[in-house]
């Protein structure tokens, strides 16, 4: 799989575990995060791994800052996002199933790097279900954004 990753000085340590899990493991991982403690603004980062979703460039991205809400809210900023924070392997396994997310969110300070990890495989694991409901609703998604993005 081709995975693009991206994180602000909050999260470099997780950023840096990560990508080296997913080498390890056999995929391709496009890095555009920063790689250390020096302050950074967070949308920079959504925006580059937003791009790389949307354009079809990678299957999915990965973004993580100090609590993985701003950076997941940038990410939302762009058209055709779905970028899910999650705090347990529940989360990112319906936001896959439900939501087709199509970027995950994780934060260096609120969530143990085992746990990202454990979420970080369920995530890249988990297919959409396909169910007439959840296309239902992520149409209605797509439409909302079609109105005001």
């Amino acid at each position: 799989m081709k995975i693009a990753i991206g994180n602000d000085h909050g999260a470099y340590v997780y950023k840096n575990e990560i990508l080296d899990m997913l080498v390890k493991e056999g995929h391709e991982v496009i890095n555009v995060g920063c790689d250390g403690p020096e302050s950074v603004d967070y949308p920079d980062y959504a925006r580059k791994v937003a791009d790389l979703v949307v354009n079809q460039n990678v299957d999915c991205g990965i973004l993580l800052c100090g609590t993985g809400i701003g950076i997941s809210i940038a990410a939302n900023k762009v058209k055709g996002i779905r970028c899910a924070l999650c705090t347990d392997t529940t989360m990112a396994k319906l936001t896959r199933e439900h939501n087709d997310a199509n970027i995950l969110a994780l934060g260096q300070r609120t969530t143990g790097i085992e746990t990202a990890k454990d979420i970080v495989h369920t995530f890249l694991n988990t297919p959409f279900s396909n169910g007439e409901r959840h296309i239902k609703r992520i149409q209605k998604i797509k439409e909302i954004e079609e109105k005001n993005l």
